[in-house]
């Protein structure tokens, strides 16, 4: 019966909570360990109900004098991750110690986290582009041909994915020239096509419209696909 008993009082006092972005992130925020060892015990505190523990409340669950407490808790109040607030209950006005400032800092932590891996993947795919231009060229890009395809990206806005989608329409009617390329982009943005989905559409849309089946001398049927340079609709 001790053993039930042991763990019916570790449960009674409750389990708290500590976001994995804290362990994560405290790093990037410039806390050390020490204080992050202090914000844990401020937030165990309040979990438990205290939510104005006092350096002395504090010190004593930590190996470190009540001094060193006030300093790391005026340190992380100038540093912006903790404040002191202010909240009437029963007419009673009462001050709280607040973690939200921590909170806010760790969200602002992940948005510039997905930032860094959006940015990562875009350049991981913009550097696919210009592999894949050299793969179906059969040659290295010159430097005017590398700039020009940057300016499709940085300056005319196209993605990418679209980027690829043309110059699969290039391959296709064996006009492999960035000239060509470039004018097939042209008509897109002149179309507003600007997603992968709309460049499918566009497309069965226009093979429909402007492919044309004519016989060869050898009585086969041959496909002959449309010249976008020509495109003046």
């Amino acid at each position: 019966m001790k053993q039930p008993n042991r763990l019916q009082a570790w449960i009674e006092r409750g389990n708290v909570h500590i976001s994995q972005l804290f362990f994560q992130f405290y790093k990037d925020l410039k806390i050390s360990d020490e204080e992050a060892m202090l914000l844990m015990h401020v937030h165990s505190f309040q979990q438990s109900g205290n939510n104005f523990p006092t350096p002395d409340e504090i010190g004593e669950r930590m190996m470190t004098s009540q001094n060193n407490v006030t300093t790391m808790l005026q340190k992380l109040m100038q540093q912006g991750y903790l404040s002191i607030e202010q909240e009437t209950e029963n007419d009673v006005l009462t001050e709280r110690m607040s973690l939200q400032p921590l909170w806010d800092r760790l969200l602002d932590c992940v948005f510039k986290e997905q930032h860094k891996e959006k940015e990562h993947t875009q350049k991981k795919l913009e550097g696919e582009v210009f592999q894949l231009f050299e793969q179906e060229f059969g040659r290295f890009l010159s430097p005017m041909e590398i700039e020009t395809i940057s300016m499709w990206m940085d300056q005319d806005g196209h993605t990418p994915a679209v980027i690829r989608l043309a110059l699969k329409e290039a391959v296709i009617s064996q006009k492999m020239s960035l000239r060509y390329v470039d004018r097939i982009l042209f008509e897109w943005k002149k179309k507003n096509i600007k997603t992968s989905s709309e460049v499918s559409k566009h497309a069965n849309s226009f093979r429909e419209k402007n492919l044309h089946i004519q016989p060869a001398a050898n009585n086969t049927k041959k496909v002959e696909f449309y010249n976008w340079l020509e495109d003046r609709n």
